[in-house]
């Protein structure tokens, strides 16, 4: 699908990989080399031709995010380097002033470290508890295991829409409403689910989404943090500079710019709010459902295929996404990723950073296939043929 668009590929490879980040459109690339060759300049600094272009196309996406996500309004759009700041922007802006010492956070195993490390930060400094909520026997979570690991102590609960090894779609409107009803704050990794799925902030009742733009065919270093007008405007910045101050004066008296842009201090990543706007509108133009639908029917052949393979062993082979985990039996996992990089097919090796996942699965490293828009039935075919003659990867690989 539409991978003429995408430059990379005019290379003999297989790019599995799209869960640590994907391919760049010929249109985002060409919106990063406008802003460089024929408008470059800051924001809400200058007010010469070219500054007036930069500011149109930096502020007006803020409005393509909040109908790509469905917020209520293009204020509540705060640009950060990724999804790991926004979610510490959170953690240490927000959570860190309305939590008190023995309030529970409900977490699950399979979280990304962005989603607990700054959980655990946030524990040892004020004492908040950390829950983690069970996990099915797929890895998946239900419904029923977040109503039953709710307390009366239970103020937030954090979560991934998608995870990122075992690819389970969370039911994030039930769970919203969950939290809703029991006036907990719901806080959603949107990572891995914003760039393959529609996601609707208000009807799923979040109050903070964080995702990144290099995982939706955007450029590196730009992210995005959304959150309800009355929480954001309770939420501290962590960050102080020029252009998100009114004043300051020599008395130490200061005051701060409205949501979102007391939120953005310093020179923002320019070029690649830019490019995030571009990914989203390319995106928009496939249309979100369309890519999804693409991305089952070629996890469902893929998987069909390795099921009949006497040594892969699969993991999620039923979630319900372009994810899919599976070691070689009896082969380290980097080296199974070795073995494939030797057939030009990258896929990504290790523990993916959710490393309190091996406390369920009873494994620590598996292979993971992550799939895209852009990948094809051929790609698929190209893998699976490699993966059945596996049996020789030594003698590839040493």
């Amino acid at each position: 699908m539409n991978r003429e668009d995408f430059v990379m590929l005019d290379q003999d490879i297989v790019y599995f990989d799209n869960g640590a980040t994907t391919l760049k459109p010929k249109r985002v690339v060409d919106s990063l080399v406008n802003y460089y060759t024929k408008h470059t300049s800051n924001i809400h600094r200058g007010d010469y031709d070219a500054a007036v272009v930069t500011n149109d196309l930096y502020d007006s996406t803020r409005e393509v995010v909040k109908n790509f996500i469905n917020c209520n309004d293009s204020n509540e759009v705060i640009f950060t380097c990724g999804t790991t700041m926004s979610i510490n922007m959170i953690v240490f802006g927000f959570m860190k002033k309305h939590l008190h010492k023995g309030d529970e956070v409900l977490l699950t195993k399979s979280e990304h470290a962005s989603n607990v490390l700054p959980w655990i930060r946030l524990s040892e400094e004020i004492g908040i508890v950390i829950k983690y909520m069970d996990l099915d026997d797929d890895y998946s979570l239900s419904v029923d295991s977040v109503k039953k690991s709710i307390t009366d102590k239970t103020k937030v609960i954090s979560i991934a829409h998608v995870t990122n090894v075992i690819g389970d779609v969370r039911d994030i409107e039930s769970i919203g409403k969950i939290c809703m009803e029991n006036n907990i704050y719901f806080c959603v990794d949107g990572a891995q689910s914003v760039p393959h799925m529609k996601v609707d902030f208000i009807k799923s009742n979040i109050d903070f989404l964080s995702f990144s733009g290099h995982k939706m065919c955007g450029p590196t270093g730009v992210g995005v943090l959304v959150g309800k007008s009355n929480l954001l405007s309770e939420m501290d910045t962590l960050f102080y500079g020029g252009g998100m101050n009114q004043f300051f004066e020599e008395d130490g008296s200061y005051e701060l710019k409205e949501v979102p842009v007391k939120f953005e201090a310093g020179t923002p990543p320019i070029a690649e709010v830019i490019g995030l706007r571009e990914a989203i509108l390319y995106l928009e133009s496939i249309g979100l459902d369309k890519i999804h639908e693409h991305e089952m029917n070629l996890k469902k052949k893929l998987v069909s295929e390795l099921e009949k393979i006497d040594n892969i062993i699969l993991y999620n082979k039923n979630s319900d996404s372009g994810i899919l985990s599976f070691n070689i039996d009896g082969v380290f996992a980097q080296d199974s990723s070795i073995y494939l990089n030797h057939y030009n097919i990258y896929v990504r090796a290790g523990n993916h950073c959710a490393k309190l996942l091996k406390d369920v699965m009873g494994v620590k490293n598996t292979v993971r296939v992550s799939m895209y828009l852009y990948n094809s039935l051929e790609d698929v075919e190209k893998l699976v043929d490699v993966l059945k003659n596996s049996k020789d990867i030594f003698k590839i690989i040493l």
